[in-house]
């Protein structure tokens, strides 16, 4: 019989498989079509067989894998599609956050929010001043990207849901590099891209200050499925991924 130890390591390397593997699928390094065998994976991510295993087994449930073989399985075709269901359900994940999070934010927390986004709003002022002068504002955008992510961070601490929070994270569409790359590309070329979305963070604050869990969750998932559509329709040539096919 394992220990809990065991398990609770066991079930780590399962998630780090997942996500690695996840990513790669999502960001192209592993195409539709392309053979993935446990053996491989598990020599390309330093582990052994047995989490990349769980892993795989989690990924043929979200349809983004289907298996051809014992061991062996393939990035599924449809691809597109599946990730199209798993934005759904990152949507469906983000709105109940805010949802625990109408119901649990302490005022300290809601002022908090406010607080960030009073420095969100002046870094986009100085971004927009930049960037009407010609000038470079990747720097700035990364730095504007910080805060919103310190925002969205302090948005799950809201929910007190730490079980909820994790689903979350196991079920993004896009790892964090990856959606920051797609982000940063599309504010380069298009300083307006985001701004129509802007202000539903201030409401998103208001409704949890009034603990109004209804709009909450309504004002997130409109959010998040606007913003999810953009970076979906939007592709940028991510960093190579090392194959893990065998």
């Amino acid at each position: 019989m394992s220990s809990p130890a065991t398990d609770t390591t066991e079930r780590t390397l399962a998630d780090s498989a997942y996500r690695s593997l996840r990513d790669a699928i999502v960001t192209g390094g592993l195409r539709s079509g392309e053979k993935v065998t446990e053996r491989a994976a598990a020599d390309q991510l330093g582990m052994s067989a047995t989490p990349v295993r769980e892993a795989i087994r989690r990924l043929e449930q979200e349809g983004l894998l289907h298996r051809t073989g014992p061991r062996t399985v393939k990035v599924s075709a449809l691809r597109d599609e599946a990730i199209s269901d798993l934005a759904e359900v990152e949507v469906a994940l983000r709105g109940m956050v805010a949802r625990f999070a109408a119901r649990h934010a302490t005022p300290p927390q809601i002022d908090q929010l406010d607080a960030i986004l009073d420095e969100a709003d002046d870094q986009l002022i100085i971004i927009k001043q930049r960037h009407s002068a010609g000038e470079d504002v990747t720097g700035r955008l990364h730095k504007l990207l910080d805060t919103m992510q310190l925002f969205n961070d302090a948005v799950d601490a809201c929910a007190a849901n730490p079980v909820l929070v994790r689903l979350l994270d196991q079920s993004r569409v896009f790892p964090r590099g990856e959606r920051r790359a797609r982000l940063i590309e599309r504010a380069t070329q298009d300083p307006t891209f985001g701004l129509d979305r802007w202000s539903s963070h201030r409401a998103l604050v208001s409704a949890l200050r009034s603990r109004d869990s209804t709009a909450a969750e309504a004002i997130v998932i409109e959010d998040v499925r606007g913003g999810l559509g953009d970076l979906l329709a939007y592709r940028v040539d991510p960093d190579p991924v090392p194959p893990v096919s065998g």
